[in-house]
């Protein structure tokens, strides 16, 4: 078969035209290949962080029982490795909840301020309701008034299932806030079991969005009071590290990053949106958990963000 010598030419003109084009494919997969993103950073702000001993009171709105108050306690308990030791079980069991915490005394080191000690103070019950089952967000900040708390405390205010409160469930699970005349501090968190548990108790509710996988088993049989630990330590990472708006973050003083909210949904290693990761299971009641406390209790913890490693840290 021959050819023209204008056919011959076009021929040629397609091969070059397709071997730059094929050129040009290869070169844009090898530099997309080779994109990194740059790594996160949790800037310090050089504001004012919650060091050295950190009295916790706690006011308990509605109604919970001594086993539920137990479960929070403990966990405060356990963020001091002297409360391990002195524990009459599980004494040496690890990972523990103080191992998390180390994270934690990262942040401090950094900034060249003492490590905070967790310390449980005093504790209130206010079960009458008396402002009522839907608060706003400025009667959190009522009620963290009653504890009569010194400057440099902490105040944890609990709801329970039947209370409500502004935006939750809507845009947050708890929020931490600030009294800066009183130079005090203070985290909510509510229970979610009735409300919102696929939002604010997953892993242990099947998700409202996402794939649904089975819920894991909630390591102190309580879906809403386990929750509500997750929300606590997250939040109480980011008090620490961030309490009056110029600490540890990343990007804009009004919607940041801290040391917790940066690892969203992440417990164990390989998680993945809709997925925990790899944790420790308990052999007789098949709970998911990644942390031992005080008084044998175990915990699920979520992932922090480790400042020297500019990664999320799981304990398993």
């Amino acid at each position: 078969m021959k050819f023209s010598q204008s056919s011959k030419t076009a021929i040629l003109l397609s091969i070059v035209i397709h071997l730059s084009f094929l050129n040009l494919c290869f070169g844009t997969r090898k530099l997309t290949s080779l994109y990194q993103p740059p790594p996160m950073v949790l800037s310090y702000h050089k504001g004012v962080l919650l060091e050295g001993k950190l009295p916790v009171s706690i006011l308990w709105y509605g109604k919970f029982t001594p086993s539920q108050k137990a479960i929070v306690s403990d966990f405060l308990l356990s963020l001091n490795p002297k409360n391990e030791l002195s524990s009459s079980s599980s004494s040496s069991a690890k990972p523990s909840v103080s191992l998390w915490w180390k994270t934690i005394e990262t942040y401090m080191k950094k900034a060249g301020k003492k490590q905070t000690q967790v310390i449980l103070s005093t504790q209130m019950s206010i079960e009458n309701y008396p402002m009522g089952k839907i608060l706003k967000k400025s009667q959190i900040t009522e009620l963290t008034q009653k504890m009569n708390s010194k400057p440099g405390n902490l105040v944890l205010v609990l709801t329970d299932k039947d209370v409500a409160v502004e935006g939750f469930c809507m845009s947050n699970c708890g929020f931490h806030g600030s009294n800066l005349k009183k130079n005090s501090a203070f985290i909510w968190v509510g229970n979610s079991v009735t409300q919102c548990p696929g939002q604010c108790a997953w892993p242990f509710h099947q998700p409202i969005y996402g794939p649904q996988t089975s819920p894991l088993v909630a390591p102190n049989g309580d879906v809403g009071l386990d929750g509500m630990i997750v929300n606590i330590a997250s939040l109480l990472a980011g008090t620490v590290t961030n309490p009056f708006g110029k600490g540890y973050y990343q990007g804009s003083a009004n919607a940041h990053l801290e040391a917790s909210s940066a690892c969203p949904g992440v417990y164990g290693k390989g998680a993945y949106p809709g997925y925990a990761g790899e944790l420790l299971v308990d052999s007789g009641s098949g709970a998911s958990y990644n942390a031992h406390g005080v008084n044998g209790r175990k915990y699920l913890l979520p992932a922090v963000f480790d400042p020297s490693t500019s990664s999320c840290t799981t304990m398993v």
